[in-house]
């Protein structure tokens, strides 16, 4: 049995080059799969439902998949539409696969598959001890199950199911990258660690490639091996970067787990065929006793306002140790002042980052103590509603142009700001508020489909 499958990006609306899609569509695949989000960029795009990519960038991606899928005849699957999976991503993309229908003349059917969690529903299964933590989670309690929006990570089932139902587009809201591509071998009974293992191996497109690529890889998944390859011919790949990519997003770099079991990559085999192209031999896949669906959820925590500024002044930099906590004590007093009491200070957070400094690894960098000739400032208010952050970082950028240097007699300039205003307002602020798992009756009671026929 040869099983073929086209991954023709790591993220949709990332990019691609139609010519090396072109290249796949040659090889007569058996499935198209890709995947259109994450939680890499952070909880903004969860908490407030807004895709990373363009509609414009996604459009065109998309486009070129529908086309290739028609000719071909062969489902395409992606999952975590509109970056966060929410229900309101999938729709996004289902709307720009309609238009696309309408423009090109194009037939199918269409399965959406949502993600969304009822609170209702976590609130119960919590209350039976069947939402579990992972390591490490926050706290949680029954209020976080209903001020977060949350999503389940679906795997392979709920996409089967649509197959089954004779899908020929699959739209997912979030799921496991790699039950994208490993749904349709699956179900072909193709050996489930090689398919796993295909599937971590191409989830990200052709992030394993050398150089890594925007364009996809392509694989002949057989009975004992598979053969993987990248689709950009200026890419190649080697043992050891198909091989490093099972430690991308794992803390152990053999095991990796999903909603039904674990794959075990221990005993694989990496060969290359030439310069180009590798087999991947050996891993098994172990089912677990206890299949989960892990949580993602995200809550608006306030909005932010933030200042970019920048020192190049040796004194004035020497000085910041005793500058910073004496400003912070400063800026507590006057927001009590300036509000007269309306917001409380413990609500305001004024966050000084000196990029140059330890802005990136803080009391981690071991060179945090060297010295510095320049600094770039950036400063960061967090405040309960927009018009208090706006209204802080007005008189906290103010303060921080003129901090008092006791080496200096009158005014001296501290931080200089290259923009005029020099706050500009971030908006909402979010924050990830769960990393557990649920358990639930069967794969599939946390995910909604909905079918429809598209046509032009």
């Amino acid at each position: 049995m040869e099983i073929r499958i086209l991954a023709p990006t790591g993220a949709l609306g990332a990019g691609f080059r139609a010519e090396s899609l072109e290249r796949g569509v040659a090889l007569l695949p058996h499935v198209i799969a890709c995947d259109a989000g994450s939680t890499d960029s952070g909880p903004y795009y969860l908490g407030s439902g807004q895709p990373k990519l363009s509609r414009e960038a996604v459009g065109r991606d998309l486009r070129l998949l529908l086309r290739a899928r028609d000719r071909l005849g062969v489902p395409l699957i992606i999952g975590s539409c509109g970056t966060s999976g929410r229900d309101a991503g999938v729709d996004l993309v289902a709307g720009i696969a309609r238009e696309i229908a309408a423009e090109e003349g194009l037939s199918f059917k269409l399965a959406l598959i949502y993600a969304d969690q009822d609170p209702a529903y976590l609130t119960k299964r919590y209350e039976q001890g069947r939402i579990r933590p992972l390591d490490p989670a926050p706290s949680i309690d029954r209020d976080t199950l209903t001020d977060s929006h949350v999503v389940g990570m679906m795997g392979v089932e709920p996409i089967q199911q649509a197959l089954r139902e004779g899908a020929d587009v699959v739209l997912a809201g979030r799921a496991s990258d790699t039950a994208l591509f490993a749904a349709l071998p699956n179900a072909l009974g193709a050996d489930p660690g090689l398919t796993w293992h295909m599937a971590k191996t191409v989830e990200c497109g052709a992030a394993c490639a050398i150089p890594p690529s925007a364009d996809g890889l392509f694989v002949h998944l057989r009975d004992d091996h598979f053969d993987v390859e990248p689709l950009d011919p200026n890419s190649r790949l080697t043992p050891h970067s198909v091989a490093a990519h099972t430690l991308y997003e794992n803390a152990n770099p053999y095991l990796i787990t999903e909603p039904s079991g674990v794959l075990d990559t221990t005993d694989a085999d990496y060969t290359a065929l030439d310069e180009r192209r590798v087999r991947v031999t050996g891993a098994k896949y172990r089912p677990s006793d206890t299949y989960t669906i892990k949580l993602e959820g995200s809550r608006l925590v306030g909005y932010q306002t933030i200042a970019v500024g920048g020192i190049r002044d040796r004194v004035v930099i020497e000085q910041l140790p005793a500058l910073l906590p004496m400003a912070q004590s400063y800026f507590r007093a006057k927001i009590s002042d300036v509000f007269d009491g309306r917001v409380n200070p413990d609500d305001i957070d004024i966050d000084y980052r000196l990029y140059g400094q330890d802005a990136v690894l803080g009391p981690l960098d071991r060179d945090r103590e060297q010295p510095a000739h320049e600094l770039g400032v950036l400063i960061t208010i967090t405040a309960p509603t927009q018009a208090v952050a706006h209204a802080v970082a007005t008189f906290v950028a103010h303060s921080s142009s003129h901090l008092p240097i006791p080496q200096y007699e009158g005014l001296a300039s501290t931080v200089a700001f290259p923009f005029s205003p020099p706050e500009t307002d971030r908006g909402p602020v979010y924050q990830f508020t769960l990393n557990h798992v649920v358990v639930p009756s069967t794969p599939y009671e946390m995910f909604r489909t909905v079918h429809e026929e598209v046509k032009p």
